[in-house]
């Protein structure tokens, strides 16, 4: 196989890259933090740029993402030239992409860049628990130089207390309480459903309300009052971004 210059030096950048992610990946292993590594880098910052290009490390963050949804990592690199960005994972120091070209089979990781644009970001979709972990933003510098940060992927965990079931009594009030937890974020909307129909607030029964209580853990209250035999049935609570969780009431005569 004849090895052209162009593809002897896509070889030569493959090595140095995979050279520089294994020095990083020995720190961590070493007992060395992130934010001591990212010490030590800003002390060469002063002499990567003046060779050339450097990290906005500013515009770099750390990254929480929702299972299942699309995770943006983003890296701003000044006086790239004709360098080449690279995204490689630290689990297994997979090579992800170069350029704007994906590099594993993976296709839920893209690389997104507009021309004369800074940044180059690294979009996961349909993110998954093992997606978590650090992914470092690297540039075909001579040797190379590379930026990390943490991708955490959770599931956030619903909640209906008193679950699976709940027995209460005829012409009491019934309170459904569920809680969200373990999101980056609050849920933008609950809603409840009775036997797989959205719960109307505003039905000719009356009498049917929701409380909801948003914060770094999310509560909805629903109630019921002067509960009645028709109110019997399975409850679910719906975050719009998190699993449903369910509980099945009955309501008895005395």
């Amino acid at each position: 196989m004849v090895i052209t210059g162009r593809l002897r030096v896509q070889i030569l950048i493959l090595i140095m890259l995979i050279a520089s992610t294994e020095r990083t990946f020995a720190k961590l292993e070493q007992g060395e933090t992130t934010e001591a590594i990212e010490e030590e880098n800003n002390e060469l910052e002063p002499m990567v740029i003046s060779r050339g290009p450097y990290f906005v490390k500013s515009a770099s963050k750390n990254v929480t993402a929702i299972v299942g949804k699309t995770a943006h990592l983003s890296c701003q690199i000044k006086n790239l030239g004709d360098r080449t960005v690279s995204w490689i994972r630290h689990r297994d120091l997979h090579l992800l992409t170069v350029g704007r070209s994906t590099y594993t089979s993976d296709q839920r990781f893209v690389s997104i860049h507009n021309h004369h644009s800074d940044d180059w970001t690294l979009q996961v979709r349909y993110t998954q628990r093992r997606d978590s972990g650090i992914y470092e933003c690297q540039v075909s510098t001579t040797p190379p130089i590379g930026h990390s940060m943490y991708l955490s992927v959770i599931e956030p965990v619903t909640t209906v207390l008193g679950g699976p079931e709940m027995f209460i009594n005829r012409g009491s009030t019934m309170n459904l309480t569920c809680i969200v937890q373990h999101s980056p974020e609050p849920p933008p909307s609950i809603f409840w459903t009775h036997n797989s129909q959205e719960i109307n607030y505003d039905s000719p029964r009356g009498g049917v309300s929701v409380i909801t209580e948003k914060g770094e853990i999310t509560v909805s209250y629903l109630l019921v009052q002067r509960a009645k035999d028709s109110d019997s049935g399975k409850y679910t609570c719906n975050p719009t971004t998190a699993n449903p969780a369910s509980v099945v009431v009955h309501v008895l005569n005395g």
